[in-house]
């Protein structure tokens, strides 16, 4: 058990909240309640957060705003950008409100923040003045560490409930009911398949290069791979609609985003395709190997799973659904933290059936090596889980450089 499990069952939860709540008023209180200065968006959801974040701050900055972004993947402030090295999303109070502060003094006129259901739960949003709440899509995630799915929307909800302003709503996801539900200000609805959307995608097509769609007659192209994309760029739409920006302003914007760091990355383009994606939730999952499965070629996974106790429950899915897919493959680790490596991998292993395609290697390098040396011409490979995060997180708060991207193109070079 580690430390903070500990905490967690020793304090009464409601000792615990008032914790949580007092470090949030006196993060802001250290910093001038920074979020009053500054138009504040959330965007949660399961996936596509950052590449959303992301789209509509290519917006906002072509609609001549200048934009502040805190994601899992970078602290953007105006045209200064840093590594996101924290291994968190969404970080602690006192992180959050010194990046809004040095986004005030810059001059920001906007600033985006991935929230996360673990940030709600800790009052990391607290006494921060949220314009804006978006919702990307719901499935299962965090399942142990919210005791249950319900309680894990129920965290999504919470924001929504406290943010009073603009609530931004995919409503073509499933729990879309429930988050419509919440009063607000104002409500802006985006999607594809249903015709109320206030923000609809039309005449779609996805192609291995991009997509292209319609909003009300005005067409967009998207570079970004994979046609899940179309939501998260619809979904930057609707926040620039909310504030008053055109749809030709939000297609400049749109068509200037040329990718997302480690999300649906091409690395290797001939003499085989290698793919890196963050990927590591059933539904996200499926959807990359759908769009990246060649129609010749073999499909090679490389894949695992988080350690911690985290989601125990997904591991063989996601090797179900590497075995649905692939033609080799390889279960290896992602970030075992205090468990058992070997366990996590045997976890996943059991979801594939075909144990003939099946190989175990927890030495991750050793494992994008076996994936690399294995595939041929026309083959795709593609590594799922980590994107471009900048650790493998050990035991007791041990941490590996390492980024996908780095090794793939190192030891494809020891090949050729």
């Amino acid at each position: 058990m580690t430390i903070k499990s500990f905490v967690r069952k020793l304090v009464p939860k409601g000792l615990l909240n008032s914790y949580h709540l007092g470090w949030a008023f006196l993060a802001a209180l250290r910093y001038g309640f920074p979020s009053r200065r500054i138009k504040v968006i959330g965007v949660t959801g399961t996936n596509g957060k950052s590449t959303t974040v992301n789209i509509a701050a290519k917006i906002l900055e072509e609609a001549g705003y200048k934009v502040a972004t805190l994601t899992s993947i970078v602290f953007k402030i105006g045209d200064r950008e840093e590594e996101n090295k924290l291994k968190m999303t969404m970080p602690g109070r006192m992180v959050i409100n010194k990046f809004l502060r040095d986004a005030v003094d810059a001059k920001c006129d906007y600033a985006i923040i991935e929230t996360t259901s673990e940030g709600v739960v800790q009052s990391r949003h607290r006494f921060i003045d949220f314009k804006t709440a978006l919702i990307t899509n719901l499935n299962p995630e965090h399942i142990e560490s919210h005791g249950g799915f319900e309680n894990y929307k129920k965290a999504k909800g919470k924001f929504f409930n406290d943010v009073k302003g603009t609530h931004i709503i995919n409503i073509d996801d499933k729990h879309s009911p429930y988050f419509l539900s919440f009063p607000a200000e104002k409500t802006i609805t985006y999607g594809i398949s249903d015709e109320k959307a206030d923000v609809r995608g039309e005449d779609i097509i996805a192609t291995s290069e991009g997509s292209s769609f319609l909003v009300k007659g005005v067409p967009f192209k998207l570079k970004i791979l994979c046609d899940f994309n179309i939501y998260n760029a619809l979904g930057a739409i609707a926040i620039a609609v909310s504030e008053g920006i055109g749809l030709e302003v939000c297609k400049k914007g749109v068509e200037k985003v040329s990718q997302i760091a480690g999300r649906m990355e091409k690395v290797i383009e001939s003499p085989f395709e290698v793919f890196v994606d963050y990927a590591f939730v059933p539904e996200a999952l499926e959807k990359v190997y759908q769009f990246v499965k060649p129609k010749n070629g073999k499909l090679i996974c490389v894949l695992g799973s988080c350690g911690g106790g985290r989601d125990k429950w997904k591991r063989p899915v996601l090797g179900g659904l590497a075995d649905r897919y692939g033609d080799l493959i390889i279960v290896t680790n992602e970030d075992p933290y205090d468990e058992k490596p070997e366990d996590i991998i045997d976890a996943v292993s059991v979801g594939v059936k075909n144990k003939d395609k099946l190989l175990k290697i927890s030495d991750r390098r050793e494992a994008i090596r076996k994936a690399l040396s294995s595939a041929g011409e026309g083959d795709v490979v593609v590594i799922t889980g980590k994107g471009c995060e900048p650790w493998i997180c050990w035991e007791d708060g041990r941490k590996e450089a390492w980024d996908d991207r780095r090794i793939v193109r190192e030891e494809l070079g020891k090949i050729r």
